[in-house]
């Protein structure tokens, strides 16, 4: 496998600069803390400016009006949206969407949908979870005579979406379906970080179409999941990152004892921990990136992406948690404080460690792709 530079080009770096400072820009703390007591509402300015810098088309073939980049460039603007706690979560599920509708070979699909998700103009969601599994092997949702029926719990960005990628059952065996959304029921979930906008699906009789079936479709799961997975990583790294900084600058300005808090040994080692666990975290997403621009993986291709994005998942986990953990600390009495806004970070730690599957998953993931044989 080709080796994937830990360096960022020249037009990747001006595209994490300029997400980071639009997002600056136009991010509101007491908007981002409001959202959170509400149930079914996300940032409408924060995906309007999504739309209109072209972050919805970064990933999609230029064909179908994206711009034909990659993860690598998706994962700069993941990390500039995980550093600002975006609320709205319909990035990185609506880049899941566009990929399996894309590798179907569906030209109606692809020339229906991939325009529209490209352009804003419909949100997409992704239920392959059922309770505690990620990616189940027996899903309970069927699909049969070209209909849903089913129950998916707590689909992130489910309540507003337009179109659902679901993980479903045909005859015994795993199938991948897409289904629109218009005439489904929805139950908004209130959850610690409402932004994420989790609702319950009730599929019945629900019109859907095939997309991939049985070993296909087990292998299409898998290679979706692990992407979507890296996306979510770079936004853990991005929130991660934002954390370390603030507390490393109110280590500087907060005083005691007649100094910055900054000069305790207890202070600024922390410090020193956080910044290694981001830069062991940020080097696992660009390499997994760069495993996932390869192409579509298959065989041995599919777990190469599989144990770079378990890699990336933990290590970016691990960061964000801590980070949030700290900066808490290094903080004291203020860090918990609804106007400090670590709020916004401390929610959005746990609602990311477990989309796409939690810590437990990915590491029997991890062994069962180094081993071969199932945790």
């Amino acid at each position: 496998m080709p080796f994937m530079s830990l360096l960022y080009d020249e037009g990747q770096q001006a595209i994490a600069i300029e997400s980071r400072r639009v997002l600056d820009a136009r991010t509101s703390k007491q908007r981002l803390l409001a959202l959170l007591e509400q149930t079914g509402v996300y940032d409408i300015a924060f995906w309007d400016t999504a739309v209109e810098q072209g972050w919805t088309a970064l990933a999609i073939p230029e064909a179908h009006g994206g711009l034909g980049l990659g993860l690598v460039e998706l994962g700069l603007v993941a990390q500039a949206i995980g550093a600002a706690t975006a609320g709205a979560p319909f990035l990185t599920p609506g880049y899941g969407v566009a990929y399996a509708i894309a590798s179907s070979g569906n030209a109606d699909l692809q020339a229906r949908w991939l325009p529209r998700l490209a352009a804003g103009e419909s949100l997409g969601a992704v239920g392959l979870a059922e309770g505690n599994a990620p990616l189940p092997t027996r899903p309970t949702v069927r699909f049969a005579g070209g209909k849903l029926t089913g129950v998916k719990g707590a689909v992130p960005g489910g309540v507003s979406a337009d179109i659902a990628l679901v993980w479903a059952s045909r005859d015994g065996e795993p199938v991948l379906v897409l289904a629109e959304l218009s005439g489904v029921a929805r139950s908004p979930v209130d959850s610690f970080d409402n932004a994420r906008l989790y609702a319950d699906l009730t599929f019945s009789e629900t019109p859907a179409t095939l997309l991939a079936a049985g070993p296909d479709a087990k292998a299409l799961a898998l290679d979706l999941l692990a992407r979507m997975s890296i996306v979510t990583a770079h936004e853990q790294v991005g929130g991660a990152e934002a954390l370390m900084l603030l507390a490393r600058d109110y280590a500087l300005t907060r005083r005691a004892f007649g100094q910055p808090i900054g000069a305790f040994q207890s202070v600024k080692h922390r410090i020193a921990e956080l910044y290694g666990l981001v830069e062991i975290a940020r080097a696992t997403c660009i390499h997994a990136a760069g495993v996932a621009d390869q192409g579509q993986a298959q065989g041995a291709a599919l777990s190469a992406l599989v144990i770079a994005a378990a890699d990336a998942r933990l290590a970016s986990t691990e960061a964000y948690d801590t980070c949030a953990r700290d900066c808490i600390q290094v903080h004291g009495g203020i860090g918990v404080t609804w106007e400090a806004g670590i709020h916004l970070h401390m929610r959005r730690t746990r609602s990311l460690a477990i989309e796409q599957g939690n810590t437990l998953f990915w590491e029997d993931l991890l062994v069962e792709h180094l081993t071969g044989v199932a945790a």
